[in-house]
């Protein structure tokens, strides 16, 4: 089982940063071996991909509309992945979601049927 738990949002202005912080608690296999996804849902849209990284934290991926102002990170040791973001805009408005892909299937990174542990999520509400 693999628990997740997303802290760090908040409500700022545009131009602004935050930075989100995801711990995972799981028994068995390690954290270290999860490949880790960010997603976000606004209001009346679909979840959509943010960032991800594999489970070394070797490889990183982005959407385009965050890509140059994200950047998500991981410390295997603590157990927690970061999502660093700077020059927030409105349209970052969303539930930051965290998820975890134990199983290793061969799905995109970028699908959120990849991953099989979701947190609850945190909100962002970047203001004008």
């Amino acid at each position: 089982q693999v628990q997740l738990v997303e802290s760090g949002g908040g409500l700022v202005q545009t131009g602004d940063s935050l930075r989100l912080s995801c711990a995972c608690a799981a028994s068995g296999r390690t954290f270290s071996g999860y490949t880790m996804g960010w997603f976000r849902q606004a209001p009346g849209k679909e979840r959509e991909f943010v960032a991800a990284i594999t489970d070394s934290g070797s490889s990183t991926y982005y959407a385009d509309s965050v890509k140059g102002r994200f950047t998500i990170s991981r410390d295997n040791a603590k157990n927690t992945v970061y999502l660093q973001m700077n020059r927030l805009k409105p349209e970052d408005t969303a539930v930051y979601y965290c998820a975890a892909d134990s199983r290793m299937v061969v799905v995109p990174i970028t699908s959120p049927a990849k991953y099989d542990y979701w947190g609850q999520g945190t909100q962002v509400t970047v203001s004008l």
